[in-house]
C-alpha cells in the first residue's frame, strides 16, 4: 500500500494499492506494443499530441496545481507556475522537435550520406517529488516526440500527480501504454529495469540512488541519463549590485521551500561586501511568508516529509557545532505539518556540513572569501557540479570566471533555472547526460549513420 500525507497538516491524503505482478506485466507489454506503433507515426503527427497535452494542462491548471500543493507542499502560486512551464515545454517541442530530429546530411566524395535519429524504445523514468509535473514533462515531451514510450515510476509521496499525468496524455489521445504510471515499491524498480522490453532509463534524484541505477543499467548495457544532487554556488563579487544580488539570493535559495537540486546553496561572497550582503539577505528572508501553501500569500511551505526536516535540522546543528554563526532561523516551526524556519548560516567554511553536503530545504550557507579567484576555487571544491551563478558588474570578467566553474550551467547576473530551449544537466556527482534543448531530445535516440553509395545501374 502506498500512503500519502499532506505535508502541511500531516494528515493522510489517500492510499493506493501497489501493482500486482500480473498488472505490472500487462503494463510492460502494453508499453512495448505502443512504442512499436508510435515509432512508425510521422513526427509531424507525434508532436500534435504535445500540443493537446499543453492545452489540457492549461485548462486544468487549478486542479493540477492543487494536487501538487496537497501532495508535496509547494506554495500554490509556484505550483501554478510549474503547470504553465510544463505546458510551455510541450508547446516548445511541438514546434522544435521536427527540426531537432531532421536527418543531417553529410556529404563526401564517395557518398551522399546522412545521420538519422531513431527512437530507442521504452524508457523507464524514475522521477522525484519536488517538481512532480515539470520533472516528468521535461523528459517525456522530447522523448515522446522522438518516438519513445515511457514508464513513469514517480516518488511514492506524489501518486495522485503521477496518475494525473498519465490521464492527461491518455485524454490528449496517447495510445494505451504509451505513457504508463507504475505504482510499485522501490524494491521492484530493479526488475522493471532488467526487463528486455525496457531500453533505457532516466533518473532525477539523489546521487546515492543514481549510482545504484547507473550500476544496474550499465551491467545491462542500457542507456541512462542521470540528473542528481547539487550544491550550487552563488558567487557575489565586490563590484556587484549588492542590493540586487541579495534580493535574487532569497529567491534562489527559498523557492520551492529550498527543495530543488538547482537551488543556490552556498553563497560565496567577497569579504568587503559580505556584511552588507548578509544584512540585506536576512532582511529579505524575514519578509518571507511561511504558512499554508494553499494561501496565495504564502512564499514558503512545509518540507515534503518529516524525515527530510529532521535530516536538514541535523545538518544545521552540526554546522553550528563546527563554528558557523546562526544569522537567521534554525528551528522547527511548532504546529502541524513539516515546517522549518528559513535559515541563514554565516561564516561557513568548506569543511562544514552545510558546505560538503547537499542541504535540501530552506537553509543557506554564507561563505566569505578574499578574491574572485578564491571564490572560483571554493565553488569548485565540491563533489557536485549542477549549476552556479556569478554576480558582478563586469560582464566580460564574469563570463571568463563562468568558464572556469565546474558545472553544467553557469548564469551571470541571473538565477539558475531550467529552460526547454537550453540543455540541462550536471557533471561530477551531479550526474551525466542532458535533458532539454537540441541535445536533450537526442539522448534517447539511436544516432544512426546512413551511408548512401551511388545508384546501381
Amino acid at each position: 500500500m502506498i500512503t500519502t500525507l499532506n505535508p502541511a497538516t500531516g494528515q493522510t491524503l489517500g492510499e493506493h494499492l501497489v501493482q500486482t505482478p500480473e498488472s505490472l506485466e500487462a503494463t510492460l507489454s502494453a508499453a512495448f506494443l505502443a512504442q512499436r506503433s508510435w515509432a512508425k507515426v510521422p513526427i509531424e503527427q507525434r508532436v500534435r499530441l504535445l500540443t493537446k497535452v499543453a492545452a489540457a494542462l492549461r485548462k486544468n491548471k487549478d486542479h493540477f496545481a492543487k494536487l501538487i500543493t496537497q501532495e508535496m507542499g509547494k506554495p500554490i502560486v509556484e505550483a501554478e507556475a510549474e503547470i504553465e512551464k510544463s505546458a510551455w515545454t510541450c508547446d516548445f517541442y511541438a514546434g522544435a522537435a521536427e527540426g531537432y530530429l531532421a536527418d543531417m546530411p553529410v556529404k563526401s566524395n564517395a557518398s551522399d550520406s546522412r545521420v538519422v535519429f531513431s527512437p530507442l524504445g521504452v524508457v523507464l523514468a524514475i522521477m522525484p517529488w519536488n517538481y512532480p509535473f515539470w520533472q516528468f514533462i521535461r523528459f517525456a515531451a522530447p522523448a515522446l516526440a522522438a518516438g519513445n514510450a515511457t514508464l513513469l515510476k514517480h516518488a511514492n509521496n506524489v501518486p495522485q500527480c503521477a496518475l494525473a499525468l498519465e490521464a492527461v496524455f491518455r485524454e490528449a489521445g496517447a495510445a494505451a501504454g504509451l505513457v504508463s504510471t507504475l505504482l510499485i515499491d522501490a524494491s521492484t524498480v530493479s526488475s522493471v529495469l532488467s526487463d528486455n522490453r525496457v531500453a533505457a532509463v532516466t533518473l532525477t534524484g539523489s546521487t546515492a540512488v543514481g549510482k545504484l541505477v547507473a550500476s544496474q543499467a550499465a551491467s545491462l548495457m542500457k542507456k541512462q541519463v542521470l540528473e542528481l544532487g547539487g550544491s550550487d554556488p552563488f558567487i557575489v563579487l565586490s563590484d556587484a549590485d549588492i542590493d540586487a544580488a541579495a534580493e535574487a539570493a532569497v529567491k534562489a535559495r527559498f523557492s520551492n521551500t529550498g527543495q530543488s537540486c538547482i537551488s543556490s546553496k552556498r553563497f560565496i561572497v567577497q569579504e568587503d561586501v559580505a556584511d552588507r550582503f548578509v544584512e540585506l539577505f536576512c532582511e529579505g528572508v524575514r519578509k518571507l511568508k511561511v504558512g499554508d501553501p494553499l494561501h496565495r500569500e504564502t512564499t514558503v511551505g512545509p518540507m515534503a516529509r518529516a524525515n527530510l526536516r529532521e535530516e536538514l535540522h541535523g545538518q544545521v546543528l552540526r554546522t553550528l557545532d563546527a563554528g558557523a554563526v546562526l544569522a537567521q532561523g534554525g528551528h522547527f516551526i511548532d504546529g502541524p505539518g513539516f515546517f522549518y524556519e528559513p535559515t541563514v548560516l554565516d561564516h561557513v567554511s568548506d569543511s562544514m556540513v552545510a558546505a560538503t553536503e547537499e542541504t535540501f530545504g530552506p537553509v543557506a550557507a554564507v561563505m566569505r572569501v578574499r578574491t574572485a579567484e578564491e571564490a572560483v576555487s571554493l565553488a569548485n571544491n565540491t563533489e557536485f557540479g549542477l549549476g552556479a551563478s556569478i554576480w558582478t558588474s563586469n560582464l566580460e570578467y564574469g563570463v571568463n570566471l563562468a568558464k572556469q566553474i565546474e558545472a553544467g550551467a553557469v548564469f551571470v547576473n541571473g538565477l539558475v533555472a531550467s529552460d526547454p530551449r537550453l540543455p540541462f544537466g550536471g557533471v561530477k556527482q551531479s550526474g551525466y547526460g542532458r535533458e532539454l534543448g537540441e541535445f536533450g531530445i537526442r539522448e534517447f535516440t539511436n544516432i544512426k549513420t546512413l551511408w548512401i553509395g551511388p545508384a546501381q545501374q
